[in-house]
């Protein structure tokens, strides 16, 4: 009996000993594990740019704010009843095209290049080949990932501007999910990956001449010329917007986003980053200023009157026009290329009414050509951040100019064309003009059942 319990007894403290022993294994390993992962976190601490981090994500946050900014400053230029839709057709785009980047976007533009026309990455479906702690260029990758992607957002967001009013909201949904896919992305890696075709060649697009501004505004074009005609009563009866007021407050959060736009881009370089964001940063300002002023001039002059809209409209298309040449060009080249893209755009809206094609918010006027004038303008001017010097600066040569005049058409062509077939398709299948009924009702009643305004 003694025996028993004397073995029992051994057999507790031996089970004891075991798990005090294992314990204390367990919390060794565990110690050295943290440590190990401590030690990790801190050299990627180490790689991390605070500098550049902050800033990036800053300017994420600001070409976000211009995405609302844009809802509201298409909003306030159509009739109050077509108001919510076309906020809406802006808005959306965040839904949409934020998934779909993050799903096969990103890799498709920044991905393993595919004979420097698109990217992909095996296993980089959901960005899955991209762990939280990767770093490039002192900033976080997943950031340099968001940043992107808000470019990939507003760039569709454009296009609704030359639309809106008369096309099916389900059917513009799949459109600009086909054309994000097949034509945003492919250019973009043609034009900012490091293995891209065009940015190989040296073509210099500093934040989206090309990729955002040309072909958003040529594929407007493409749309409005084939597949939606005019709007009932236009050029008619004149059609005014519905609130002047919404378009300036939005106009001026796209001038604060575009900071972030044009600065932000500046992560694309390496040793200089803060110095060509800080470039970036101040031709913005300054071509936007001169923009807006040349078009509020000319139009007191030709009208006789300025307008909030003109002011405005001046104010993006110096905006536009810098994106390309923002981080590659002086101050004083800034101020030119503004003046000449208020010029450019002024006289493109004044065809608009000649020819009587209904761009219902001139999309191709500013943006089309006031992103294929600011990157030609870009090998004019251009004195930073090439090998080729342009041809206007002194010891400049024709290089850099005969480059972009190939980076621009083949946005041009690119855009324009892939714009018809998938168009053609969307319209075969699902139809992309409203019918006359829907379009007389409104947009805001028969698309979405809700009223911008109820009258009490």
């Amino acid at each position: 009996m003694k025996y028993t319990i004397t073995n029992k007894k051994y057999f507790i403290l031996i089970l004891g000993l075991y798990f005090t022993l294992s314990f204390s294994i367990f919390s060794q390993e565990n110690v050295k594990e943290a440590a190990a992962k401590t030690t990790i976190i801190s050299d990627i601490a180490q790689k991390i740019d605070s500098g550049r981090t902050a800033w990036m994500l800053t300017s994420t946050a600001f070409v976000l704010l211009m995405i609302p900014g844009l809802a509201l400053f298409y909003g306030g230029m159509v009739r109050q009843k077509n108001m919510l839709n076309t906020i809406l057709m802006t808005l959306i785009t965040m839904g949409i095209i934020g998934v779909e980047w993050v799903l096969i976007g990103y890799n498709m533009a920044f991905g393993d290049s595919l004979r420097g026309i698109v990217g992909w990455t095996t296993g980089g479906f959901g960005l899955q080949h991209i762990s939280w702690d990767m770093v490039s260029n002192g900033v976080p990758v997943l950031v340099f990932v968001m940043f992107q992607g808000k470019f990939a957002i507003i760039t569709p967001a454009l296009i609704s501007g030359a639309i809106v009013e008369r096309v099916k909201f389900s059917s513009y949904v799949v459109f600009i999910l086909f054309w994000s896919i097949l034509i945003y992305n492919p250019l973009a890696h043609m034009v900012w990956s490091e293995n891209g075709w065009l940015f190989n060649m040296g073509v210099l697009d500093f934040a989206g001449g090309t990729v955002v501004h040309i072909s958003a505004g040529f594929s407007a074009l493409a749309l409005v010329l084939f597949f939606l005609k005019n709007r009932i009563g236009y050029p008619q009866y004149s059609i005014k917007p519905g609130s002047v007021f919404q378009t300036l407050l939005g106009a001026g959060l796209l001038w604060v986003g575009w900071f972030g736009f044009n600065a932000g881009s500046a992560i694309a370089t390496s040793d200089d980053f803060m110095l060509r964001a800080g470039l970036a940063f101040t031709t913005t300002q300054v071509a936007a200023s001169s923009a807006a002023l040349v078009w509020i001039i000319i139009e007191w002059i030709w009208s006789g009157k300025p307008s909030s809209v003109g002011l405005a409209s001046g104010m993006v298309a110096g905006l536009v026009a810098i994106t390309p040449a923002a981080g590659h060009v002086s101050p004083l080249a800034a101020l030119l290329i503004g003046a000449l893209s208020s010029i450019i755009c002024f006289l493109m809206v004044l065809l608009k009414h000649k020819f009587k094609y209904d761009d219902t918010l001139d999309v191709f006027g500013v943006h089309g050509m006031g992103g294929f004038a600011g990157a030609l303008a870009t090998g004019l001017f251009v004195s930073v951040g090439s090998d080729n010097l342009g041809l206007f600066i002194e010891g400049g040569s024709f290089t850099q100019f005969g480059l972009q005049v190939i980076g621009v058409f083949t946005g041009v062509i690119y855009a324009f064309l892939g714009t018809i077939v998938i168009a053609y398709v969307v319209d075969k299948t699902m139809g992309l003009r409203v019918s006359k009924k829907t379009e007389t009702l409104g947009l805001d009643i028969s698309e979405h059942g809700e009223a911008a305004l109820i009258k009490r």
